[in-house]
């Protein structure tokens, strides 16, 4: 029986609450996505694009001063898995583009993830968003 171990890279970082923890967060996201082998991948750029609307999110909305977020970036060879952890209350939701002045961070992070959501955390809530790999890409 050919039995399939499923790998899962995760790395975890924490930022403060700062305007400048969203290009570090990026900045993170590019490095484990060129640590996994998945530089050149197409939708790198929709993947860092997203943890810079997601950090904004925490950094403006999510965290309470004096605390900050946690980025988690997951990968199991199948897809990429961004989450943002706050310890802020509220539930986020995607803005009305033609209606809402703000928010259209959510926007883009539905049109270019294939399925995002908000998770349960105490205190406060877990933003995530994921992406799907090509078919038969291995966790390097």
């Amino acid at each position: 029986m050919n039995e399939q171990i499923e790998l899962l890279r995760q790395l975890d970082q924490f930022y403060p609450r700062a305007r400048r923890s969203v290009p570090a967060a990026r900045r993170f996201a590019e490095w484990a996505l060129a640590d996994w082998g998945l530089a050149a991948w197409e939708r790198g750029a929709d993947v860092s694009l997203c943890v810079s609307e997601l950090a904004t999110n925490a950094v403006v909305h999510g965290v309470p001063p004096g605390r900050g977020f946690l980025l988690r970036l997951c990968h199991d060879g199948a897809l990429v898995r961004v989450e943002v952890h706050d310890s802020g209350t509220g539930v986020p939701v995607v803005a009305h583009p033609l209606l809402d002045e703000g928010g259209r961070g959510l926007l883009l992070v539905s049109a270019l993830a294939d399925t995002w959501g908000v998770g349960e955390r105490n205190p406060g809530k877990i933003v995530w968003c994921e992406f799907a790999l090509p078919e038969g890409r291995a966790v390097t």
